[in-house]
């Protein structure tokens, strides 16, 4: 067995900012290898992460975009060709749109980023994961999701209004974790839990880009909020914290919350794995 597989092997989507950075930052602390699978590059300024990224203690694939699955095709055959295991599985990519959008394959933005990607990245690494020591997979989800007041697979597609977080972002979150409890049983053949983790409030703003945010929570945020290694650490005890033995499970504030809309999961479950079979798989 050679150096890199016997240290234990986190992938991280969306880490080149905020939260996901964080989470990088604390994973090298504790000697973890780290793959990052991002859109963008990292700060060349940042002395720490440059220097992982040379030991290749840090390694990064890149994607267009990972809501394009062409590019996201190419970024996933590149590391199930160089990557031997992965121990822990962070999907963390994807932030708030400022208005309604519309992805490449016709489906509300949130939606495609924020629930149908992640399974797609699950399924297309799950013989690495099943490779590793921890197999341990983490979707992070959003305390937002307590304000989703109808839900139903055509509006997640579809949406007939836009509100900023509580809308589709809200919804899309909510989802998430739906399908993340019910895939459990499934992936617990292979001995891998699965967990959705609200990671709070953390004030992930950044110059130059347009908010998501309704303009009274940006307010909020640069006041109040804490900063992204509060979120960072939340994921972090969220696979390998006190409720590392459970799956299915959401956590908010460190605790096993209580899912809106549970007789949905399944349904959520068949039409992510749907889109997979039926639209991914195709650009193979």
């Amino acid at each position: 067995m050679n150096k890199r597989q016997e240290q234990t092997i986190a992938l991280i989507t969306g880490a080149n900012s905020g939260i996901g950075l964080e989470l990088i930052r604390k994973l090298l602390s504790e000697d973890f290898q780290v793959i990052a699978l991002n859109r963008s590059d990292f700060p060349l300024d940042d002395e720490g992460i440059q220097t992982a990224i040379k030991l290749g203690r840090l390694r990064i694939y890149k994607t267009n975009d990972l809501a394009d699955y062409d590019s996201l095709m190419r970024a996933l055959e590149e590391i199930k060709s160089k990557e031997q295991q992965i121990d822990i599985l962070f999907n963390n990519a994807g932030g708030s749109f400022p208005d309604l959008s519309y992805s490449k394959q016709g489906r509300e933005q949130h939606y495609e980023l924020l629930t149908v990607v992640p399974y797609i990245i699950l399924m297309e690494l799950m013989e690495p994961i099943k490779r590793g020591h921890l197999k341990t997979v983490i979707n992070t989800s959003s305390s937002a999701q307590k304000w989703t007041k109808v839900f139903t697979i055509e509006l997640l597609e579809r949406p007939k209004t836009f509100r900023k977080l509580i809308g589709p972002y809200a919804t899309s979150k909510l989802a998430l974790s739906l399908w993340t409890q019910a895939i459990a049983p499934q992936l617990a053949k292979d001995d891998i839990k699965i967990r959705s983790v609200d990671p709070g409030g953390n004030n992930t703003l950044r110059k130059g880009k347009k908010s998501g945010l309704p303009l009274l929570v940006t307010v909020l945020m640069k006041l109040f909020f804490s900063p992204p290694t509060h979120g960072a650490n939340k994921l972090y005890e969220g696979a390998l914290g006190e409720h590392r033995d459970k799956s299915g499970v959401f956590l908010m504030k460190g605790r096993v919350a209580e899912l809106k809309f549970q007789d949905q999961a399944r349904n959520v479950l068949e039409r992510v794995h749907s889109i997979y079979e039926r639209e991914f798989l195709r650009h193979r």
